[in-house]
């Protein structure tokens, strides 16, 4: 062990800890003029910010929310969303960024799972807390953003009051205290797995460190995708999704001109577009064919737009068709449990300016370079680590400074995610000689669909409860709209019959209860005798992708 030496320090010297403000408290200090946009309905500059942030920490604190209690925000991306990223944790609470496209089912458990105390809810909301009844264990108030209209009537949560309206009446003089940087900041569920969703969680400390990698990977090194307090961001990743990947942190903290667009309609979302011309955002790539796609950007010149694309692997012809544009798109990888960058695509300067078309999609869809501070690792299944040549396939392993330290209340599961003290990705990849990281599949069964997970076990549970079916599977495949799709192949019970509709249509009851979303049921389902299993008697889904793949080629 490596002997050090600390020295003897002054009684009264400050150990500064990192802490959500820090962040926060510098964006008066760049460009403090600059706007906060909200579709069209609301703008803002970093005064009015730290003014509204002080009154909004009033407001928790008149509903007894003094620290160490969770509030959740169940909205559309807005002001609202930025405003409460920072007070809920600056005043020692924790945020709970809650997923309004998980299903009903899913949402109830994470808002129980979680102890949310407060809900900071928009009023389209309010039926779905409604519907839930007496389920909901501890939350004791709703706070309702109604963006100017009626305020709902009918909600059977006690309703502190209008958001605007509390803020308005509250004071803005408010003085954040110092604690501890490792208390936590923020929470939610992640649902790349079966069964419930799981918890994670970051602490001040952790949110800090990753702002800074950040800045440094994208401001200091000379690079595709440099970012400067110039650009004008405009996140098209919803807020829940993993904190919109860590960067509204970074755009507040240098007074970026930032531009939310709400709940999500394609129309909206143009019109904003094109008035404010952002030059970096960051989405799946379904929102980003959709806005390259059509005909009012058609004639826009988009090579100031930078984009980091992640959720889901970005396809080639999409990359291609970004390129042709010249915008400068980038391939980002992380998940939930780490917070989540881990790896950036990294093109140089010089690459950058290589014309040859092929050679840019292949070097933007491969997954990256890992950010500093980030520890990132290929092992094989002996934990050792697999030799960089772009040939070796093993387990994504990580270690950062702003990893998740394990699943709320799910100690085995946590201990799992760490063995051997490395944090496992689940995902399968290559690395070449240079450290760049390719990902190739996954271990876990697990679909993922317009950035949005779907378990392919608990469809197949469904599925297994049509009286006709003996036998499923379900597989994901590549899809160019949406990153992957499920389908399904079933063994049906002798003397039973049963057509792919009748499958889809019994699925819809789950839909309808709140188990699935829409999204989730299969576009394929295809009827065989016995499904293929390994030498052990498991089910060998590599088989079944490559038999469906098939079929999928045949009808095209």
């Amino acid at each position: 062990m490596t002997r050090i030496k600390k020295m003897p320090i002054a009684a009264n010297a400050f150990k500064y800890p990192l802490l959500i403000k820090r962040l926060l408290d510098y964006s008066t200090k760049l460009e403090p003029t600059r706007q906060i946009h909200y579709q069209d309905k609301f703008a803002m500059d970093y005064f009015e910010l730290n003014r509204r942030v002080r009154k909004l920490a009033n407001v928790l604190y008149s509903l007894g929310l003094d620290g160490g209690q969770t509030v959740a925000i169940l909205d559309y991306d807005s002001h609202r969303y930025l405003e409460g990223f920072f007070t809920i944790p600056m005043t020692g609470n924790i945020i709970h960024t809650l997923n309004w496209r998980l299903s009903p089912e899913q949402i109830l458990y994470t808002i129980n799972h979680a102890e949310d105390v407060v809900i900071i809810t928009h009023a389209d909301f309010v039926p779905l807390l409604n519907s839930f009844g007496d389920k909901i264990k501890t939350v004791k108030q709703i706070i309702v953003a109604t963006d100017g209209a009626a305020m709902p009537e009918n909600s059977l949560l006690p309703v502190a009051g209008e958001y605007e309206e509390l803020l308005a009446a509250a004071p803005d003089q408010f003085e954040f205290d110092d604690f501890d940087e490792d208390a936590v900041a923020t929470t939610f569920y992640t649902t790349g797995t079966t069964g419930n969703p799981k918890g994670v969680f970051f602490t001040h400390r952790q949110i800090v460190l990753h702002t800074f990698a950040l800045a440094t990977n994208f401001g200091y090194i000379d690079r595709s995708g440099r970012l400067s307090n110039s650009d004008v961001y405009m996140p098209l990743t919803p807020f829940f999704h993993v904190h919109a990947w860590g960067f509204p942190f970074l755009a507040t903290m240098t007074c970026m001109k930032q531009v939310y667009v709400g709940k999500f309609e394609p129309a909206i979302a143009l019109q904003l577009f094109i008035k404010h011309q952002p030059t970096f955002s960051h989405c799946v790539p379904t929102i980003l064919q959709m806005l390259i796609g059509h005909p009012a950007t058609a004639e826009m010149d988009l090579s100031s737009w930078k984009v980091i694309i992640g959720g889901s692997a970005l396809p080639k012809a999409l990359a291609k068709a970004a390129v042709e544009r010249k915008i400068d798109i980038l391939t980002g990888y992380g998940m939930s449990e780490t917070c989540p960058v881990l790896t950036i695509s990294y093109i140089s300067p010089t690459e950058k300016n290589i014309e040859d078309v092929d050679w840019q999609v292949a070097a933007r869809v491969r997954t990256g370079l890992p950010i500093p501070l980030a520890d990132v690792r290929v092992i094989d299944e002996y934990g050792k680590e697999v030799t960089h040549d772009d040939e070796a396939v093993g387990e994504v392993v990580a270690r950062t400074p702003w990893l998740t330290q394990g699943y709320y209340g799910e100690p085995e599961q946590s201990e799992n995610l760490w063995h051997g003290g490395w944090l496992h990705t689940g995902d399968v990849a290559t690395m070449n000689g240079s450290n760049f990281l390719k990902i190739s599949d996954r271990l876990k069964d697990v679909i993922k669909t317009g950035g949005e997970w779907a378990s392919s076990i608990d469809l197949e549970n469904i599925i297994g409860q049509h009286q006709a079916v003996q036998e499923v599977a379900v597989v994901g495949l590549p899809d160019a709209q949406w990153g992957e799709r499920p389908h399904a192949m079933i063994v049906l019970k002798k003397g039973f019959a049963a057509t792919a509709e009748d499958i889809k249509f019994s699925m819809q009851q789950f839909v309808a209860n709140g188990h699935i979303n829409k999204w989730a049921i299969p576009d394929k389902v295809i009827f065989v005798e016995v499904l293929p299993k390994t030498s052990v008697g498991k089910i060998d889904k590599k088989v079944i992708r490559a038999i469906v793949q098939e079929h999928l080629a045949e009808n095209v």
